[in-house]
């Protein structure tokens, strides 16, 4: 009897969302829709088209907070490191500060037995004192967002919709988002996924620049408004530990309009406290 009973126990303990993995692609708009408590180191390496000034690239490193204040409610830390540009045709390679983003997210539903997570979440980004990366530009934008994952067991669909509202609409401009992804578990050891990601310019500012920044800037591009700018993306998680996945990721900018997006790379960890 005593045998049973820890049987059952265990496979009430159990949770769908213990297979799930958080998005790697788009990481300072695609929120996952779990709440944990974790740091997330990232990497990015970012090709930009030879028809944005000649062309070039980017490099960031990051690191993401989460803490997770009970069951359904986390605060977030989602944007923010160094970020090294390197543009030779147009005499730019500057080193400094990412702008920063933080707010919270809130699991309004949770529903075990149905396999679903509706999270809506806001956030603030600041701008920081470096402009010669294509930071610290206007006074700052609010992101409203809803980050939703249903799960058919070993199989999981993640999307996440929301506004990016500038505080300044001459310097930035405004932008719909939208991210989605399919993974499946397939080991702990490799679970692959595929992505796709899109931004569309509501409404431009006083920007001089033809195109917008897609994620990392935001030109507040007068030019811009009324594009959309997509990328699509593939990759996977490793599940090295219980509490730590490594993830990597390719994204390559597709539709007729490519702004700064030509590819993309993402080498990132989740470590869960």
């Amino acid at each position: 009897m005593a045998l049973i009973l820890s049987q059952s126990n265990t496979a009430q303990g159990e949770s769908w969302k213990d297979n799930t993995i958080a998005p790697v692609t788009n990481p300072f708009y695609f929120e996952a829709a779990q709440v944990n408590t974790e740091l997330r180191p990232v990497f990015i390496h970012h090709e930009i088209p030879s028809s944005f000034l000649g062309g070039g690239d980017a490099n960031v490193y990051g690191v993401q907070a989460r803490w997770a204040v009970n069951d359904r409610l986390a605060l977030i830390a989602t944007k923010g490191g160094i970020c090294d540009l390197d543009m030779p045709a147009a005499g730019i390679n500057e080193t400094g500060w990412a702008d920063l983003g933080f707010g919270l997210k809130y699991a309004a539903v949770d529903d075990e037995e149905n396999q679903l997570l509706i999270t809506p979440g806001l956030k603030l980004e600041l701008p920081s004192s470096s402009g010669g990366i294509f930071q610290n530009n206007g006074d700052g934008e609010w992101n409203v967002f809803v980050s939703a994952m249903k799960g058919f067991d070993d199989l999981h669909f993640t999307g996440s919709v929301g506004a990016r509202i500038p505080n300044d609409n001459d310097e930035e401009s405004s932008f719909l988002h939208w991210s989605a992804q399919v993974d499946y578990y397939t080991c702990k050891w490799f679970i692959p996924f595929i992505a796709f990601n899109s931004f569309t310019v509501l409404s431009g500012g006083d920007g001089a620049t033809p195109v917008e920044g897609y994620d990392l800037i935001n030109f507040g591009s007068a030019a811009a408004e009324g594009d959309t700018y997509s990328a699509i993306g593939f990759g996977f998680r490793s599940r090295l530990h219980d509490r730590v996945d490594l993830g990597l990721s390719y994204e390559n900018g597709v539709g007729s309009n490519e702004g700064i997006m030509d590819e993309r790379y993402i080498v990132d960890m989740v470590i869960r406290f």
